[in-house]
């Protein structure tokens, strides 16, 4: 990430709390926290204050045919993964037990 100079002024009184919390060489870090932190809270706030709805349907095309639809799909393709995993593991552990038998005899 890219950085540039800043010049800032702080008053002495803050810049003093500033240095007792994390010393004269975290300045720099603290301060790019501290305003990233509430760049973040002041873009949520106007989010909150926003009257455009937070959820837009054709953000989500998956859902046009109903939320409870789009479960199911993703149930079933989860139940057919894990049926290929248990048949994938049991042929694993047959092939195992067709090895330790040829190596006793």
């Amino acid at each position: 990430m890219h950085t540039k100079r800043a010049h800032v002024l702080l008053p002495e009184d803050l810049l003093r709390e500033i240095d007792a919390l994390v010393g004269p060489r975290g300045r720099s870090s603290f301060l790019v926290e501290t305003a990233r932190h509430e760049v973040r809270r002041q873009k949520l706030l106007h989010f909150l204050e926003s009257k455009d709805p937070a959820w837009k349907g054709k953000d989500h095309p998956e859902l046009a045919g109903g939320a409870a639809a789009w479960v199911r799909k993703l149930r079933t393709e989860s139940e057919s993964r894990g049926a290929l995993r248990h048949k994938s593991k049991k042929r694993a552990r047959s092939r195992s037990a067709d090895t330790q038998t040829r190596s006793t005899h």
